[in-house]
């Protein structure tokens, strides 16, 4: 294959592809086998001009810039067009997934991307992405109203983002994707910790043979009929919020077609327009108009994370960093001479632990500053960002099945920028987000089950 940015879903404990764990499948029967071609083919652009050589892995050029504050978020956050580009021209990304399925638990980075073909997004091709309506995977057991009210305020909770994570060595878990929501008030998001509801995640699954997907791998070409702005209705009949696409159990009562998950949002909905379009049917299913709600949409593409390589081994690079360090004393010891003792004091308290931990977090972003999601499942945990409100093992609650949760991915806040919710006020704001699961990933009758959330936000010290 020649160029290209990997759409495989991210993966668990051996970073196996659904494409690539389903070609290895001993029970594929006779016609189109889930072959690793099968997704990794999907790629919806060129490689850049003139950028990378055919044979030659190309290195995308990111910026410098990792700094994770609200000053930079303009700036810092938003790919570049050589970036974004540069994902879609890694030949080396098409060829090794597979391959790496057998080595230690790497880290995948996730990265935000314009939806060029919308229908990859649907429920059908097992999307990961940001924004929109959620791509329900199962439809048994869906979470209600009550589970997506915001712990704080009482407001339902817009559908923020979901990872398709099958795991490889799990026949019920061959589908598996998981689902975050999070409230639109920037107030509910001051506390620190374990979220209160500001931000709800949950976990859902499926075996390959199931009654909603073909056993048979997805399409590779775009469906022939234009597919609706919205799906309202899953295939088992039940209604979706106009609003949000999460479970609808309320219907107008005038029209009997328009479903919603709450008098919140059947009010928005009314002064959207369904005032008008109430007695129309024919509009019904047509025309969704703008609520203000959902976050803007975009597909989230992968690639494993690229540690900064060095001409150097250990000792070389030992003996620079003694010298680095001697160097640095004696400039520090000559300064003093100068100084009094005061400054000096404030000069020794300046570095902190605080400090140094936030300047880990940019060292190891900078390759890949535009980065949303890191997905380790209970491999490498999360890297913090502040020294401040890091969990102990006791901090995190066990799952309801009893089994101990374990880190599966990290929020970034790089993608605050892309949720366009700055604002001249308060604004919703994080650090960095951890999403811990159930390390037995219990089956609960296919339910979605709610996991657990730690926010941490930036240290004021930083």
């Amino acid at each position: 294959m020649a160029s290209g940015t990997c759409r495989t879903p991210f993966c668990s404990a051996a970073p196996l592809s659904l494409c690539a764990r389903r070609a290895s499948q001993a029970d594929i029967p006779s016609g189109r086998a889930w072959t690793s071609q099968a997704l990794l083919t999907r790629r919806r652009g060129q490689a850049v001009s003139g950028v990378a050589q055919a044979g030659a892995p190309f290195r995308p050029r990111r910026r410098a810039c990792a700094m994770p504050c609200r000053a930079t978020r303009g700036a810092a956050r938003l790919p570049s067009l050589v970036a974004a580009e540069s994902r879609r021209s890694r030949p080396e990304l098409r060829l090794s997934r597979a391959q790496r399925a057998m080595s230690s638990r790497e880290v995948e980075l996730g990265f935000a991307e314009e939806a060029v073909a919308r229908w990859r997004l649907s429920r059908e091709q097992f999307p990961s992405k940001v924004g929109g309506r959620p791509a329900w995977l199962g439809e048994s057991g869906l979470p209600g109203p009550v589970e997506l009210r915001c712990g704080v305020c009482g407001q339902p909770c817009a559908f923020l983002l979901q990872l398709y994570a099958p795991l490889p060595d799990r026949p019920d878990a061959f589908h598996r994707s998981l689902f975050l929501f999070s409230c639109r008030q920037p107030a509910c998001y001051r506390p620190i910790g374990q979220a209160p509801g500001s931000l709800r995640v949950f976990r859902n699954q499926l075996p390959r043979k199931n009654d909603i997907y073909s056993y048979e791998p997805p399409p590779e070409e775009p469906p022939p009929e234009e597919e609706p702005c919205a799906i309202l209705q899953l295939k088992c009949g039940m209604k979706l919020c106009k609003v949000c696409g999460c479970l609808g159990p309320k219907a107008c009562s005038k029209c009997h077609k328009a479903y919603y998950c709450s008098k919140d949002h059947q009010v928005r909905d009314w002064k959207a327009g369904h005032k008008l379009s109430c007695t129309q049917s024919e509009k019904m299913d047509i025309e969704i108009p703008d609520h203000t709600f959902l976050f803007p949409e975009y597909e989230i593409l992968i690639e494993p994370e690229e540690m900064k390589s060095s001409n150097v081994d250990e000792t070389e690079q030992e003996d620079l960093d003694t010298n680095k360090d001697s160097a640095s004393a004696d400039n520090t010891y000559e300064a003093a001479e100068s100084l009094d003792e005061n400054m000096l004091e404030t000069m020794a308290k300046h570095e902190t632990e605080d400090d140094k931990i936030f300047q880990k977090f940019k060292e190891r972003t900078s390759l890949a500053p535009e980065q949303i999601i890191r997905y380790c499942r209970d491999g490498e945990g999360p890297i913090w960002i502040s020294g401040e409100n890091i969990p102990s093992e006791t901090e995190i609650p066990n799952c309801v099945c009893g089994a101990k949760r374990v880190f599966e991915f990290q929020v970034m806040p790089q993608l605050l920028n892309y949720l366009k919710v700055d604002s001249l006020g308060e604004s919703i704001d994080w650090g960095t987000v951890a999403i811990y699961t159930c390390a037995d990933n219990c089956n609960l009758g296919n339910q979605y089950t709610e996991e657990f959330i730690w926010k941490q936000d930036i240290s004021s010290s930083v």
